[in-house]
């Protein structure tokens, strides 16, 4: 029983994220400003990192919970790196 039910949270979790990774990046192609660029990318990442941690508990393999990391180191250096440049309008001093 606590294994579909399990199942059952996992792919509707699965499809929770797919659907606010695409409006995420609905919003960061069509942001009319460059910070609403920004703050898509930085809920893209999250999304797809989500995701893989959801996909890596559902199927069981390490993989996925290594390539989120990734994808969470990767997405705060960006995010950081561009809103330093739109404060600034440089990234290295």
């Amino acid at each position: 029983m606590s294994e579909t039910i399990l199942t059952i949270a996992l792919g509707y979790a699965q499809i929770v994220l797919a659907l606010a990774g695409c409006l995420a990046g609905t919003r960061m192609l069509r942001g009319p400003r460059a910070q609403d660029r920004v703050l898509a990318l930085d809920a893209l990442y999250v999304a797809i990192m989500l995701f893989l941690l959801v996909t890596g508990m559902q199927l069981g393999t390490a993989f996925f919970f290594e390539a989120a990391t990734v994808i969470a180191i990767m997405g705060f250096v960006s995010t950081v790196a561009l809103a330093k440049f739109l404060f600034r309008g440089e990234v290295i001093e």
